[in-house]
């Protein structure tokens, strides 16, 4: 079995290494087409500003210094042609590269969302919302900058200085080794802002990824934040937040203020050193000096450092898009904590037509000494033992923290047994693979999650090929049919952002349809019917009945209503089995089940009075989980 980070992060490398700008690039191979065409304009247009420059020097050194009108304007007209085509380069290159960028960040987020829905429910126990979705959203868009705007335009620029200083050579040795005496001062500056440059990057990336996971959390928890009048409390987070991404973002302004400045003031020293060194050689005719060679050298070194200039502008963009394409591969490398042996194979599905009415066979399902952990050093579950016949519907009840959801959460494979092991149909749970046995397997949820989308397209959810006659077969099989269709615009209803736009008991219909949808062999009920209000859920019971037929059924429930028919009762406390049986006969033993019962009872939450009257058979009453 695979094994890697159990949830969180590796922790970010000291300095940004040139094997992230690698794996930037290998994303542009399946468009090497487009990327080749880019480098190409990139390798074009590099040339053409060190040529428009020489052009001016020759025009202004030639036909202008000999006062040759005809040839003047001749080289004017073909500078001006040149300018032209340097316009038509520059639409291509910006077209093609914006379109490259794009692509690379398509198949980035891809594969980002792909690995997403590889990780165990571990990860996103532990990692904030807003911190998942920085990644995805804020981080990429780094990255779609660093190759559409920093990446080809640094190479262009470097391509600039290059040819610029191959032409200063070419016209004048002397005046060259000055430029050179500069390029340890660069050096050294950059030397010394690498590393705080670097660390105030990864930094404001940071605080932005916890500004958004905290905006996440105070969204989602507003309904609380009102409800206890926590406001300003709230706010009192949030200004943290933003007080410290502002103080990290203006520290990295700051230090690359002072940055920039630097890497000019090295270019100024060398202008001024060029003039007076040029113009004594150029008036005592030195090293081959003289004025039209002056003038044209003029011309380039305004480019070089211009296009150096840009480069340090550059820099902290370019960090920034590292810093955020280097926490994109963490996430996309970022390896379960578990996965499905390799051996693994598919349980196997005797199910017959999907949707069909027949008899749906149950599976089996054992637990054999399993206990389990979300942390090894606490244990969860201890030494559990059970079996669930096929068909079996067994209920699972005991105070919280008890470990009835973190069963049915082992049953899913959702997690794997620390110790001991689950069998299904007589085969070890870790030789099946995952997606293999969720396809025969139905869950809903206490607080059920809808997608965006029509009440249809969310029971749907259950069997995407299924038809429109299907759907609705399937809420008129659980009784609910005539309900869903009373809304507003009947199955066709947007349900809004997490079914906003439902009560609790219209979300939890369709639930219960979607799951019957599937037609599964194993259903999980995890406290699904305690937002149905009662009137509904008597509807439920015999559509209950009818979607737990022939299935192996483990429901989690504090009404008593959906567990008294149960096959097999499972008693937990502190995650052991401490009880076992039907209904009926837990109650007449008067164990842990009865005390349950009857504290429920008598504090007046049964639903209905009848459930008050001793014999603890009533179908409302309540018994905590």
């Amino acid at each position: 079995m695979k094994t890697g980070s159990p949830g969180g992060e590796p922790p970010l490398d000291p300095m940004v290494h040139w094997r992230v700008i690698q794996r930037v690039l290998a994303y542009t191979r399946p468009h090497a087409a487009k990327r080749n065409f880019v480098f190409g304009l990139t390798a074009v247009r590099s040339m053409q500003k060190p040529a428009l420059a020489w052009l001016i020097a020759e025009i202004i050194n030639g036909p202008v210094r000999r006062g040759d009108q005809r040839q003047a304007v001749v080289e004017t007209l073909g500078f001006l042609a040149l300018l032209l085509f340097t316009a038509v380069v520059f639409h291509l290159r910006q077209r093609h590269q914006l379109e490259l960028g794009e692509a690379v960040v398509h198949d980035l987020r891809n594969d980002l969302f792909r690995n997403l829905q590889r990780l165990p429910l571990a990860y996103y126990h532990q990692t904030k919302l807003g911190r998942i979705l920085s990644r995805v959203i804020t981080d990429i868009e780094s990255v779609r900058r660093g190759l559409q705007q920093v990446f080809f335009f640094s190479l262009l620029l470097g391509g600039q200085m290059l040819i610029a200083a191959a032409l200063m050579l070419y016209y004048n040795w002397a005046l060259f080794l000055l430029l050179l005496g500069v390029w340890p001062l660069a050096w050294i500056t950059n030397r010394c802002f690498h590393p705080r440059l670097s660390h105030l990057s990864r930094m404001s990336a940071e605080s932005s990824s916890r500004l958004t996971g905290s905006l996440a959390e105070s969204v989602r928890g507003m309904r609380v934040i009102q409800g206890f009048t926590r406001q300003s409390r709230g706010e009192e987070l949030f200004g943290a937040q933003v007080d410290k991404l502002s103080e990290d973002n203006v520290a990295l302004a700051s230090e690359s203020a002072l940055y920039g400045p630097l890497l000019d003031l090295g270019s100024q020293f060398f202008i001024a050193a060029m003039l007076v060194v040029g113009g004594y050689g150029a008036l005592h005719h030195l090293a081959g000096m003289d004025v039209g060679s002056l003038i044209a050298f003029f011309f380039l070194p305004a480019l070089f450092f211009q296009s150096l200039q840009q480069l340090g502008s550059l820099y902290t963009q370019t960090l920034t898009s590292l810093a955020g394409a280097e926490r994109v591969f963490q996430l996309i490398d970022l390896q379960p904590a578990w996965e499905d042996a390799p051996t693994a194979t598919d349980l196997p599905d005797p199910r017959g037509q999907p949707g069909a009415a027949a008899d749906i066979p149950g599976v089996r399902v054992e637990f054999r000494a399993v206990s389990f952990g979300y942390k090894p050093e606490r244990m969860v579950l201890h030494e559990i033992n059970l079996t669930a016949a096929p068909g079996q519907t067994v209920a699972l009840v005991g105070h919280t923290g008890s470990g009835k959801s973190t069963i049915v959460s082992l049953v899913a494979k959702f997690y794997q047994p620390g110790a001991g092991e689950i069998l299904v149909d007589g085969r070890d749970l870790a030789t099946i693979r995952g997606e293999s046995l969720r396809r025969q397997l139905g869950i809903v949820f206490q607080t059920n999650f809808l997608f965006t989308g029509t009440v249809r397209e969310n029971i749907r959810f259950g069997r995407p090929g299924a038809a429109d006659a299907e759907v609705a077969e399937a809420a008129r099989r659980l009784d609910c049919l005539d309900l869903l269709e009373s809304l507003p615009q009947g199955l066709a209803t947007e349900v809004g952002e997490g079914g906003g736009n439902l009560s609790l008991g219209q979300r939890q219909l369709v639930c219960f349809a979607r799951a019957l949808l599937a037609n599964p062999r194993l259903l999980i009920l995890d406290e699904a019917t305690s937002a149905v209000d009662p009137v509904t859920e008597r509807r439920l019971q015999h559509a209950l009945g009818r979607l737990l037929a022939g299935r192996t059924s483990f429901v989690v429930a504090h009404r008593l209503s959906t567990i008294v028919r149960a096959d097999q009762i499972i008693v937990l406390d502190q995650g052991r089995i401490v009880e076992r049986g039907t209904h009926h006969g837990l109650l007449t033993a008067r164990g842990t089940y009865w005390k349950l019962y009857r504290e429920f009872v008598f504090a007046g939450m049964t639903g209905e009075a009848g459930g008050a009257k001793g014999n603890g058979s009533d179908g409302n009453g309540v018994v905590n989980h």
